[in-house]
């Protein structure tokens, strides 16, 4: 029969035209079964640090905090780095990303647009992931209007790869709220590191501000020294924990 896997798609500057030379697309996994429990860990996670009443833990609010990387404040370092630490220490999470250079990109010499290539990436960022032997359920944040177009074409284009008729491997492609998801903002926190630290190596940051954020850094270091990667070159394919693929337009077919 197989097991079944929920994975949770994030991205970061992901727009043609916004103005940023790095793009990341990323993916945290874990077996379904054990969703619940490791939700309520980071929500016990969040009351340590004071951020969830007793009864938000015991019924979660949509209003509850959120932990998002554009928010990352040094008041709540100690939450972010024991969020990391959770995500290092359980073994049935895992997280894959896909760090693109924008600047390099040329849509016209393959003859496609911007939102094709889109779709190419994001089977980039899954087909690691998926077990044809397995079943997973595929959650993507919304982000805006075209969400659902996002959704639909992302379920047609695994589910054509896959040779996914009955849906038996793709049980589902749909949207969630982040802040309704503790698994996506986990996403979110990972994805934000590797996106700032790719951003800084491009002259990206610190921007109009003048100032790197400290903690920002701070997370990212205590990603590198758990992971024991730089995050700034690919993995092995088959890395299980952080896998990270650096792609190139040179070195990958478009």
């Amino acid at each position: 029969m197989g097991e079944q896997f929920n994975i949770y798609c994030d991205e970061s500057c992901h727009l043609e035209h916004d103005r940023r030379p790095v793009m990341v697309l990323g993916a945290v996994w874990c077996p379904t079964d054990r969703v619940k429990e490791i939700s309520v860990r980071l929500r016990e996670l969040k009351q340590k640090h004071r951020v969830l009443s007793q009864e938000d833990l015991r019924r979660p609010r949509l209003n509850q905090f959120e932990i998002k990387w554009t928010k990352i404040s040094e008041a709540k370092r100690e939450l972010y780095f024991d969020w990391i630490d959770y995500f290092f220490d359980d073994d049935d999470l895992h997280f894959r990303g896909v760090v693109i250079d924008k600047t390099v990109l040329d849509h016209a010499q393959w003859g496609h647009t911007h939102d094709d290539w889109y779709y190419k990436m994001m089977f980039t960022l899954l087909e690691p992931i998926i077990d044809p032997q397995q079943h997973y359920r595929i959650f993507l944040d919304i982000k805006d209007t075209r969400s659902e177009v996002k959704r639909a074409k992302l379920e047609d284009v695994l589910r054509s790869a896959n040779y996914d008729d009955d849906n038996t491997i793709i049980d589902r492609v749909q949207q969630v709220r982040s802040h309704e998801s503790e698994v996506m903002q986990l996403a979110d926190l990972l994805i934000g590191a590797v996106g700032y630290h790719h951003r800084r190596r491009h002259g990206d940051l610190p921007g109009t501000t003048g100032v790197l954020n400290p903690t920002k850094l701070a997370i990212i270091k205590r990603i590198q020294q758990r992971s024991g990667k730089s995050l700034e070159r690919s993995t092995w394919l088959r890395e299980s924990k952080l896998n990270l693929l650096c792609w190139h337009p040179r070195e990958n077919t478009p």
